[in-house]
């Protein structure tokens, strides 16, 4: 049995996403399933990318079973919602740090909003990524459908959403607490990697080029577009997460950042 490179690409990604997946688990521990808390979406993305990969691979044993080509499809499609919600849910907490101090525009609330608007465009993707795959199973095109289409339009419209909230933020950013403005800082820096991941789902779903299709395209594009700019964000924010201090519940429930004598912005 000879391993394709798309093939040798997920062994290598399984192997990463391991150590990834553990790291996310313990940091969602450390630091809770709130709403302010992204951790428990680095945990979802990297879940879903160990078992893409796993469908992707048991393709080479059941090459004709359409069922793992959808799972397969539908992970990839949703890959952006876990990693748009991600920096979400860490912006949140960082604009409910800042807000202790200094009133601001943008409140924890407009970012729940954003974050309904990605949840709405995740099940959008899965519905049309079972739609795509069932037409591909039976002869038909392999294109985009519809509520693909109207997912990505939310996808773009989530990104565009964070880089104007982190940039609004920024300018308040000195009232936050302590080791917060880390968490900004990622965000930023971060950014630019997600864009060029919405720019190949957008390109994948609205270019009709074959070539962008993440089951069937070129393996290429799908690494250095996709497979890497993923990577980096996980890994970029799992580091600085190591290093943040819990955010526990006062008395009086609000929520405040654990402090060290040595903890620094």
């Amino acid at each position: 049995m000879t391993l394709t490179e798309r093939s040798r690409i997920s062994i290598a990604l399984i192997v990463l996403y391991t150590p990834a997946f553990f790291i996310a688990i313990f940091l969602t521990i450390r630091h809770g399933l709130g709403r302010s808390s992204g951790w428990r979406f680095v945990l979802t993305f990297t879940l879903a990318r160990l078992l893409a990969c796993a469908f992707q691979l048991r393709t080479i044993a059941e090459p004709t079973n359409l069922s793992l080509y959808i799972g397969e499809w539908v992970l990839l499609g949703i890959a952006l919602s876990p990693l748009e919600l991600t920096s979400l849910g860490f912006l949140s907490r960082v604009v409910a740090s800042i807000n202790k101090r200094h009133a601001t525009l943008l409140t924890p609330r407009h970012i729940r909003l954003v974050q309904l608007l990605n949840t709405a465009a995740l099940g959008l993707a899965v519905g049309g990524g079972v739609q795509a795959g069932n037409a591909a199973g039976s002869g038909g095109a392999i294109r985009a459908p519809t509520l693909t289409k109207v997912a990505v339009a939310l996808f773009i419209a989530t990104f565009a959403c964070v880089v104007v909230g982190a940039l609004a933020t920024w300018r308040s950013v000195r009232y936050a607490e302590e080791g917060e403005k880390r968490l900004l800082v990622t965000i930023a820096a971060t950014s630019p990697f997600l864009l060029v991941r919405v720019v190949y789902t957008a390109m994948s779903c609205y270019s009709g080029r074959s070539e962008f299709n993440p089951v069937t395209g070129k393996v290429g594009l799908l690494l250095g577009m996709a497979f890497v700019m993923e990577l980096v964000i996980v890994y970029a924010f799992e580091a600085v997460g190591l290093t943040l201090k819990k955010i526990v519940k006062e008395p009086d429930g609000e929520r405040s950042v654990e402090m060290t004598p040595k903890a620094t912005a």
